[in-house]
């Protein structure tokens, strides 16, 4: 293994021979990995892998210590060349070779079809094309927030240039001065379907130049060319630049060369035997089997474990509104959330705290925060995909983010880019504000309303819905001072505080959030009905007037949907019955999730759930929360029937 540096002047004739030798030992591990596994991806690997021997093999990283602060970040945005990575990974003493050939795509190692976080030298897990140079950049503001410097070079295909988010991030770039950053894209000119051209044309060169890049082209297996590139882009603190490697499918198997069907095929047996007899290695070192043997054995990965650290922040004092002072949960949420920055800033420098917004700063209320801590606000425009990676790779740096939006943006159309996040262990707050249908008259194109049902499917998220301004504070502490991915859920309008039986604020006071709990605001025998988010207080008036006609309904309140306590859950299973009260699609919210822990439970007791059933039309919250049955006077009507029913 030889290493230079980027303050060389050029690489030395010493690195080039190496280079050379190294090429060839890393096509004979792609094509082993690919050929032991039938599957995978050698075409791209083969073109990429003279860019990623000079960057591994340049950049300030360390096998020994690849998680260091400051190192600089090599970020692989077309994962599918995994092969190529691990192949040069172990070139370069990050992995051990054999074990990355031999368990590649199998279910016992974490040398996973695309590349993964958790080996050392990998940054962010991609599949998903399009999210390396956002994650680039959450990454480099990590380091800045940090007071320290790096560079961060994000390798990617010529086919994702396709890939809106791109261009997305490529702005976010330039606008915020992220002149660390190199794209360095593999012009292959072949993907999946053929030639690049012919599936979508392109001006690949114009757009980024468009967008304020500084655009170079080389040739791709040529690695004097590739550091010079690379060498002149680190030095220059002005402008981000984009190197646009010209390199060829399948190199250095003829037979593979230029063809597009090698992109995603590992070679048959006669043409192993042919890669075998081109690349002139000894045939022993060919001999699969023994590696076959290794990958049946399925024996424990000697990978580390990868560092997983979030800041320390402090909640702060929560806040209790009055009974009289009315006011939304989204305005609670930007108070609290500029609490915690102050409360864990020490007076000179700014929390280890971020927060993205994309064109709502007013409507999410991030205006306090902003205020005070410009430093630690991005404003992205409309360009949702690109913030929530970014938002969540800034996350894995020790800085808790916020990704602030309404919620059709910050859920339904970011889903993918969250799913990413978890999945690369992310500590990404999701704050969404304008959710379920109380978003004004904005009508059903901006109804978020099936929010538990997307979400609950990403596994490590946390789903937090508050019912009024108090809980909302308490849940936004809780959720910026526990580490995780986590989503907080708020309407547009003002509401009344809920209240206890003596008429003094529910959620104020000594009150303390914790999930999984059912909060019971009323208690009764003869049925419960529960409640969740914005719907709450029509629920909870329901109640009250049903309780004056001497039906003795209680009421509670779930914030955790999704992570409801099991006694909480054996306690309802007392009742005679259960009514579920949402703001969300019936089919998938807070009555499913009711439902199945009952089941879960081995319990069985009847079920009303009361939510919304269609897309519901324009109008003042009040109204369309009346035409979709969710008013005080229509709850406590459907409640009243079916207690009679159950009579």
């Amino acid at each position: 293994m030889v290493r230079s540096s980027f303050d060389a002047p050029c690489l030395s004739e010493e690195h080039l021979r190496w280079h050379q030798d190294a090429v060839q030992r890393c096509r004979r591990a792609i094509i082993q990995m690919t050929s032991l596994a039938a599957s995978g991806h050698p075409g791209g690997s083969l073109s990429s892998l003279d860019l990623y021997l000079v960057l591994w093999s340049c950049a300030r990283v360390e096998a020994e210590n690849p998680w260091m602060d400051g190192r600089d970040r090599i970020v692989v945005s077309h994962g599918h060349t995994s092969p190529g990575v691990y192949s040069v990974l172990a070139e370069m003493g990050f992995i051990d070779g054999e074990e990355a050939i031999s368990s590649f795509r199998s279910t016992q190692n974490l040398f996973e079809g695309h590349i993964e976080r958790e080996i050392p030298g990998v940054e962010w897990t991609t599949g998903n094309l399009g999210q390396g140079l956002s994650a680039a950049c959450g990454m480099v503001l990590g380091e800045r927030i940090h007071g320290r410097n790096c560079s961060a070079f994000v390798p990617m295909g010529d086919g994702e240039q396709q890939k809106g988010q791109i261009a997305e991030a490529r702005r976010f770039v330039v606008k915020y001065g992220l002149h660390e950053i190199t794209a360095i894209i593999d012009r292959n000119q072949l993907q999946i379907g053929g030639e690049t051209e012919e599936i979508m044309p392109q001006q690949i060169a114009l757009g980024w130049e468009a967008d304020g890049w500084r655009v170079v082209e080389v040739d791709g297996h040529d690695p004097q060319q590739i550091f010079a590139a690379l060498q002149q882009a680190k030095k220059d603190d002005q402008r981000p630049w984009c190197i646009i490697a010209h390199t060829v499918m399948g190199k250095g198997i003829s037979f593979m060369e230029n063809l597009s069907d090698f992109h995603g095929r590992a070679l048959n047996p006669e043409e192993l035997a042919r890669a075998i007899e081109e690349l002139g290695e000894d045939t022993a070192l060919w001999d699969l089997e023994p590696l076959q043997e290794r990958r049946l054995r399925r024996p424990p990965s000697s990978v580390p474990s990868m560092p997983n650290k979030v800041p320390a922040l402090d909640g702060g004092e929560p806040v209790t509104y009055a009974v009289d002072q009315k006011t939304d949960c989204r305005s609670a949420f930007g108070q609290a959330i500029h609490d915690v920055a102050r409360a864990s800033s020490d007076g000179t420098l700014s929390p280890p705290m971020a927060a993205f917004d994309c064109d709502l700063e007013g409507s999410v209320k991030l205006g306090a925060f902003h205020k005070q801590f410009p430093d630690r606000f991005f404003q992205s425009g409309i360009q949702e995909h690109h913030t929530a990676t970014c938002a969540g790779a800034l996350s894995t740096c020790e800085v808790t983010t916020v990704f602030a939006d309404f919620g059709v943006f910050g859920v339904c159309e970011t889903y993918n880019q969250h799913r990413l996040s978890d999945i690369n262990h992310a500590n990404l707050k999701i704050a969404c504000t304008h959710l379920g249908l109380d978003v004004g008259e904005d009508g059903k194109t901006h109804q978020c309303i099936d929010y538990v049902g997307l979400l609950r499917n990403i596994f490590g998220m946390r789903i937090f819905v508050p019912a009024d301004p108090n809980q909302t504070d308490r849940i936004v502490r809780h959720a910026l001072t526990t580490s995780g991915m986590a989503f907080i859920g708020m309407g547009r309008s003002k509401l009344n505080t809920i209240t206890d039986e003596a008429g003094a604020p529910f959620f104020g006071g000594e009150y303390t959030f914790t999930p999984g709990r059912l909060d019971l605001i009323r208690t009764g025998t003869a049925g419960m009905v529960v409640a969740m988010g914005t719907p709450t207080g029509q629920a909870l008036d329901a109640v009250d007037s049903l309780r004056g006609e001497g039906l003795d309904i209680g009421l509670a309140h779930a914030a955790t949907p999704t992570d409801l306590d099991a006694s909480c859950i054996a306690s309802l299973a007392q009742q005679p019955f259960v009514v579920t009260v949402e703001d969300h699609s019936v089919r998938t919210g807070l009555g499913n999730c009711i439902a199945e822990a009952l089941f879960g439970a081995g319990t069985a007791i009847p079920q009303l759930r009361i939510g919304v059933e269609q897309y519901a039309p324009s109008g003042p919250s009040v109204e369309v929360y009346r035409h979709c049955g969710l008013d005080s006077e229509s709850i406590r009507e459907r409640v009243q029937a079916f207690a009679l029913e159950r009579q």
